[in-house]
């Protein structure tokens, strides 16, 4: 099934990419993410999220969190 959405707010950008406003604004003011303006309103399209997401870096595993082996239970 095809989507039809042919633009996203940046709340609804947020939403979809799992990402927090700051990051996406911060994304499009560099030039990682291409954003277009319909008047005031700022809109990302479809394809270009996704190509944003896509080009996130992988999780290594020396960024992955370890569990804690300094005592402590977890009852």
């Amino acid at each position: 099934m095809e989507n039809s959405t042919l633009a996203y707010s940046v709340p609804e950008a947020c939403t979809i990419a799992c990402a927090g406003r700051t990051s996406v604004y911060e994304a499009i003011r560099s030039g990682a993410l291409r954003a277009v303006k319909r008047g005031r309103r700022t809109l990302i399209l479809p394809d270009d999220l996704r190509r944003w997401v896509e080009t996130l870096p992988a999780v290594t595993e020396k960024s992955v969190a370890q569990p804690s082996t300094h005592g402590g239970t977890n009852d």
